[in-house]
């Protein structure tokens, strides 16, 4: 795969797709945990965003710099002090909710820093994980590659968990998609859906 080919880099990760479509051409974006830069990349090329990435590893920060991705290298759960509130129109975790261990103080910070958020992140209740679970075993599955001894997730979670979460923080959701692979899910979208994304702000 080409590591600037945007129609590429959608069908292997559907959710940048999910969050391209949400996001209006020439906004500024934060995106956390950034990784190789892949998603700033895909949005600059598509959406023409303006932004940073903020990454830990190093060998991530290389791969950013190589690629002309803006980054800034810091820990996530210390917080996002650095940034001024309302710097940016969207703030972003893909992927990365799962591995944060400090939940609640940084979706408060990521509504701080940006006007609306946007994360995705795998599905814990999918059937197929389920039925892990039925058999005694921990699921693992492109969406959760690793084994429960290697895992990054601390908290991995339903659908249901995460609205319920946004309920308790007076977080509104304003949009939701729910994907298995490529495909959009409707129908029983926490049992059927592998990996959701939402974006949402603070309440009114």
């Amino acid at each position: 795969m080409s590591a600037h080919d945007p129609v590429e880099l959608a069908a292997a990760r559907p959710d940048f797709a999910a969050i391209a479509a949400w996001i209006p051409k020439g906004a500024s974006v934060l995106d956390l945990g950034c990784g190789d830069g892949s998603l700033l990349r895909f949005l600059r090329d598509t959406r023409e965003v303006r932004g940073y990435g903020v990454e830990i590893s190093d060998a991530n920060i290389v791969t950013c710099i190589k690629n002309g991705v803006n980054v800034i290298q810091d820990d996530l759960d210390t917080g996002l002090s650095g940034f001024e509130t309302l710097s940016f129109d969207y703030v972003i975790l893909s992927q990365t909710l799962q591995a944060i261990r400090h939940t609640e103080a940084l979706v408060q910070e990521i509504l701080r820093v940006g006007r609306a958020g946007i994360v995705s992140f795998p599905n814990f209740g999918y059937w197929q994980n389920r039925l892990r679970i039925l058999q005694g075993k921990m699921p693992v599955s492109s969406e959760l590659p690793y084994q429960w001894y290697d895992t990054p997730n601390v908290h991995l979670c339903t659908l249901n968990d995460f609205e319920d979460f946004c309920g308790k923080q007076k977080i509104q959701i304003l949009d939701r998609r729910v994907m298995k692979g490529e495909t959009e899910v409707k129908v029983l979208p926490n049992l059927l859906g592998s990996s959701a994304v939402y974006r949402f702000q603070r309440s009114s």
